[in-house]
């Protein structure tokens, strides 16, 4: 867990799971923080926030550089997936909580790590993903692995986001669903930020991931 900086808010008791939430573009492992009791407001979860490891202006974390919208730049984006796939490996065993039993979600750039740590080929599935405001990367010489069919994926995104357009989002709700994958899709009237609307649909959706992971 050394690899990167993080903010852990500790399960109430014995945890059923693990619920890491990566921080958008600029932001820091306090920026998503207050979503975990939201999200999680029995303390069943071992909630944690990584910060990303790049620092570039106009300030604040960076998990990767960019320079295209739905195309992470390569050498940033593949040294950091390196860092973040040890130290969410790291997370696991530090933390008790296999990662079948981990849910892993976040906002824009988070959500796109999110994706790229959930699908990514040769690594193992979480128990769901959360992508809010986010797109599926495209990298050179990085794989996706789409045949996860007990994966559940919830997507959330602003029909006014300018920063990620929406169809993003629904170019990922497409990719996931013709993959087979169970998508829980919802898009707001609103830009580039989180409906609080639906964090109260998610704890659902949380539930149904680790009772299923733990079935």
């Amino acid at each position: 867990m050394s690899r990167l900086a993080s903010r852990i808010r500790p399960a109430a008791g014995e945890p059923d799971g693990a619920l890491v939430l990566f921080h958008g573009r600029g932001a820091d492992e306090n920026d998503l923080f207050p979503l975990l009791d939201l999200l999680d407001p029995d303390g069943r979860l071992v909630g944690v926030t990584p910060r990303g490891p790049m620092s570039m202006p106009p300030g604040g974390a960076h998990w990767y550089r960019v320079h295209e919208i739905g195309y992470p730049d390569a050498a940033t984006f593949h040294a950091t997936f390196d860092t973040a796939s040890a130290w969410l490996d790291g997370l696991s065993e530090a933390a008790g909580v296999d990662l079948s039993r981990t849910l892993i979600g976040g906002f824009s750039q988070g959500a796109v790590m999110s994706y790229a740590l959930g699908l990514g080929a040769g690594r193992a599935s979480p128990a769901g993903i959360i992508a809010l405001s986010g797109f599926i990367p495209t990298v050179e010489d990085f794989t996706l692995d789409l045949r996860r069919l007990e994966l559940p994926v919830a997507i959330g995104h602003g029909t006014l986001d300018p920063v990620i357009g929406v169809e993003w989002g629904r170019d990922a709700r497409e990719r996931l669903q013709a993959a087979g994958l169970a998508v829980l899709y919802r898009e707001s009237q609103m830009g580039h930020s989180i409906d609080p609307r639906y964090l109260i649909e998610l704890r659902d959706f949380i539930d149904a991931a680790l009772t299923r992971a733990t079935a």
